[in-house]
């Protein structure tokens, strides 16, 4: 039995930057800007405070560039790397959140993932699994 070709209305419905991706990718667009600006002057400014912290926090910033470039493209290379970056993401938020919590002096400055990203209304924590939950509904069946 031979497969139907896609047509490209169907093609185009399973693109990560159409319909609620595009709502997705301005909203990885708004955490790349915010995460790598606050990194940046903090890496600037005060490194000597905490530099693990400000670190993670560009990381983060690099984390959400990544994939909203990724996200916004559409193809199917780009797809794979958001993937990827998305589960850094996501283990990364999981991660530093839980260790934020457990050892607080560990995190003498707040991160964009400390706490599960309190200081941005738990955004990062449901950012990922939002990007990962669009990449399962937008891939090809």
């Amino acid at each position: 039995m031979t497969r139907a070709p896609i047509n490209s209305t169907d093609s185009a419905a399973r693109r990560t930057n159409s319909g609620v991706g595009r709502a997705l990718v301005a909203v990885y667009a708004i955490f790349a800007l915010a995460a790598t600006a606050r990194a940046s002057v903090q890496l600037l400014t005060k490194f000597d405070e905490a530099p693990l912290a400000y670190l993670l926090s560009a990381l983060a910033g690099l984390i959400y560039i990544v994939a909203t470039i990724t996200l916004a493209r559409g193809t199917r290379a780009s797809r794979r790397v958001a993937l990827v970056a998305i589960i850094i993401e996501l283990l990364g938020v999981v991660t530093i959140g839980t260790l934020s919590v457990v050892d607080p002096a560990a995190f003498p400055r707040a991160t964009v993932w400390s706490v599960y990203g309190i200081g941005y209304g738990f955004v990062p924590l449901v950012l990922p699994i939002l990007g990962l939950a669009w990449l399962w509904h937008t891939r090809a069946h």
